[in-house]
């Protein structure tokens, strides 16, 4: 499956991620849109966001921040249920983790889904919480990777 990475840097492009986030997060996961919109969802912010497009439509997003003066925070990772389990996932992943490298970061962290472990497990994250955690009423733990 064809995909093109969209390194966000338009109003239009940044109001297609948080589409992308609303339909995933709010309205299938019922994450409250107080928790799931931020400061971060600004172009002028610390953040940088990315934009997956396959078969002509706005398939997944993510977005990251600086978590330490080394560390990437992968956060908002979010694929579209039509596209889900066509690699798309992976896709997202790997140009987020691209462009941690390019801001010179070493590490890459993320508070992953319980559901969702296993996925990032096989791109070669690692869970380093020692439990679960809630995060917006979901389960959570923290995993990292060396970049």
């Amino acid at each position: 499956m064809a995909a093109e990475i969209i390194n966000v840097s338009t109003e239009e492009q940044l109001q297609q991620a948080l589409d992308i986030r609303k339909d995933v997060f709010v309205l299938e996961q019922k994450v409250p849109i107080d928790l799931e919109i931020d400061d971060y969802d600004r172009l002028e912010s610390d953040a940088h966001h990315v934009l997956i497009k396959s078969e002509g439509q706005y398939a997944a997003t993510g977005r990251i921040t600086y978590y330490n003066k080394d560390s990437a925070k992968m956060q908002r990772i979010a694929v579209r249920k039509p596209f889900r389990s066509k690699g798309i996932g992976r896709v997202l992943m790997m140009a987020l983790e691209a462009q941690a490298r390019e801001l010179k970061l070493q590490y890459s962290l993320l508070d992953a889904q319980v559901q969702a472990e296993a996925f990032y497990r096989k791109l070669g994250y690692e869970t380093i919480s020692d439990e679960p955690f809630d995060d917006a009423g979901i389960p959570h733990v923290r995993m990292k990777k060396e970049l």
